[in-house]
């Protein structure tokens, strides 16, 4: 196992608590304004991940600080029970020896995880943005390698963006009621049980995920197709500054080919562009096996930024 290095003079480590949500929300909209130009993080979002039921704080999370300044976070979860542990890591430009320690720490934090659940080995994932405030040659040299793309795209709304009429035979509804709930998660989990990265998560699980408990359900869409039953569902939220946002749209395999990608985007481009909002965004796995960022494209969205994650393979 690797030996952290010693922090040079006047950088200090320790865990995070949930007290420190607002420093780390600021944070890192300070890296999002160095790498995507506009402050994207939202104070909710943070409090989520401090709160993420596979995460320890005390073992899991680190804190950086120059003098009494926040420079740099890290996280560490494992929701596969297996080898697959995630991490994020920002940090400001500039302290190359912070980034090391903090690597040396969370790269043997997620090794004794992995262990911790059988595993020979660990297979680390982390999102990195292709414009980073952290060197990715010095990435490189630890090992890691990018293994697939996330772009996040956009389009702008406004009034001509109407209510789409349904395809005759289906039925839209909002997810307003437990049952529906749990119906949203089961078609989430199916639909996207062949994509990259994907781990199965309980509906309770599900729910922390997406802070369920403070989540807008009349933003969730339930697509019913006669002679199919419920076959797809699209999952946005109203909570981030800059644009309204969709989180997943699945729809079932046996249910594709129909429209039902295309009729519930443009449901939610009208029903955000009545609400007054003037943008919309989404992230997509560029090498999607479905079509999806085809079909996005067509739908009129753009590349804003794009996200790699980086992937480490460590013995246990």
């Amino acid at each position: 196992m690797t030996t952290p290095r010693t922090l040079p003079p006047g950088l200090t480590v320790r865990p995070a608590t949930l007290d420190d949500a607002t420093a780390v929300c600021a944070l890192l909209n300070e890296v999002d304004l160095l790498e995507v130009g506009r402050a994207e993080t939202e104070l909710s979002e943070v409090r989520a991940d401090l709160k993420h039921p596979e995460v320890d704080l005390e073992r899991d999370s680190w804190l950086l600080f120059e003098g009494d300044g926040l420079i740099g976070y890290g996280l560490v979860w494992d929701d596969s029970g297996g080898e697959r542990v995630d991490m994020d890591q920002y940090l400001l430009p500039g302290r190359p020896e912070g980034a090391r320690h903090l690597f040396d720490l969370m790269e043997a934090r997620a090794a004794q995880r992995a262990a911790a659940n059988g595993a020979a080995r660990a297979v680390l994932h982390m999102h990195v943005n292709t414009a980073p405030t952290t060197d990715p040659n010095a990435i490189r040299a630890r090992g890691w390698s990018p293994v697939r793309r996330y772009n996040v795209l956009v389009r702008p709304l406004s009034a001509a963006d109407r209510i789409p009429a349904p395809p005759p035979d289906v039925t839209l509804r909002p997810c307003l009621t437990e049952p529906d709930r749990r119906r949203a998660h089961a078609l989430l989990q199916e639909s996207f049980a062949d994509h990259f990265d994907f781990q199965p998560r309980t509906y309770e699980q599900w729910l922390h995920d997406i802070d369920g408990e403070n989540a807008d359900w009349s933003l969730v869409w339930i697509a019913y197709v006669d002679g199919l039953g419920d076959a797809a569902v699209l999952r946005s939220h109203d909570n981030r500054t800059s644009m309204a946002w969709i989180g997943h749209l699945g729809v079932l395999r046996a249910a594709r080919g129909r429209g039902l990608g295309s009729y519930l985007l443009r449901h939610a481009f009208a029903h955000y562009a009545r609400a007054g909002r003037d943008r919309i965004g989404l992230g997509v796995d560029t090498d999607n096996s479905t079509g999806a960022l085809a079909l996005y494209e067509r739908h009129g969205m753009t590349l804003d930024f794009a996200v790699d994650t980086w992937e480490l393979i460590r013995p246990c």
